[in-house]
């Protein structure tokens, strides 16, 4: 690839999508961008930098945003952070929310659904000590193609074998034909949408818990204290953000302070969250 085609695909899915790729990734932007070219009629990856040089049009832009963007996930991914949202951060915000008796949460950048779905599974599993409350859980992504996956709820025996126990897979799933489905009350249970983490989240209101975990580590520092910014303008005064485990607010933003004993939770700095150690 040309360094100055490079140049010119870098500063576009930055200005896009925030993320920053690097020389060394000059592989990444190889392997996912040819069969887009492809898919649309073009040689190389030469020509596909000139058709966006000479036209910008909206599908192509798309095209090669999402297929930089979209990231694999898996069901109950590291366990640790699902294991303190039932045993620390329900309790502490049930608590604290006991006379409305109603959370929200937002899982951001939520890729193909399995983490909205595993905070759904849980909230299913526990749904006897939690009758009577209301849970909106916010899935989004900037992947329209995504999106669409996420909200059909269809997976691969791949992907439900990674980090789904055997025993909820029988539960919560139905096999269709090669893949399985999610079953439609949890599929029910979860709003999905398209969003960039770019845009400020305000027009998707205010939130509990709001889970945007191993994102950051795709940009730089001014768009991580942008992206953290906005969400510390939409999580409550005593709410929870979790973030990766590469992940840090520290040297960031100064809107976030860790939770003491519950490593990579936050809370605001002008707060105090309703969420403590067990």
């Amino acid at each position: 690839m040309k360094l100055e085609d490079f140049d010119y695909l870098s500063r576009l899915l930055k200005e896009r999508s925030g993320l920053v790729v690097t020389k060394d990734k000059v592989y990444l932007l190889e392997t996912r961008l040819t069969p887009v070219a492809r898919r649309h009629g073009l040689k190389d990856l030469d020509e596909l930098v000139q058709t966006l040089r000479a036209n910008r049009s909206d599908k192509l832009l798309i095209d090669v945003t999402e297929a930089m963007t979209t990231n694999e996930s898996l069901f109950f991914r590291d366990t640790r952070p699902f294991d303190l949202f039932k045993a620390s951060v329900l309790p502490g915000l049930m608590q604290a929310r006991a006379g409305q008796r109603k959370l929200r949460i937002w899982s951001a950048a939520c890729s193909s659904g399995q983490e909205p779905y595993s905070l759904a599974i849980l909230l299913k599993e526990n749904q006897a000590q939690l009758s009577g409350w209301r849970f909106d859980i916010v899935a989004t992504d900037l992947s329209k193609e995504i999106v669409a996956k996420a909200k059909s709820g269809l997976y691969t025996q791949f992907e439900v074998q990674r980090g789904l126990p055997i025993q909820l897979l029988v539960k919560y799933f139905k096999q269709t034909g090669d893949k399985w489905q999610i079953d439609a009350g949890l599929r029910s249970m979860v709003q999905y949408g398209e969003f960039n983490l770019l845009t400020h989240p305000r027009s998707l209101g205010q939130f509990d818990v709001i889970f945007c975990r191993n994102v950051l580590i795709y940009f730089d520092q001014p768009t991580k204290r942008q992206v953290l910014d906005g969400l510390a303008d939409v999580l409550t005064k005593d709410g929870v953000l979790y973030l990766g485990g590469a992940e840090t607010v520290l040297g960031v933003t100064e809107r976030f302070k860790p939770i003491p004993g519950l490593r990579g939770l936050y809370q605001r700095s002008d707060g105090e969250a309703a969420v403590k150690a067990a």
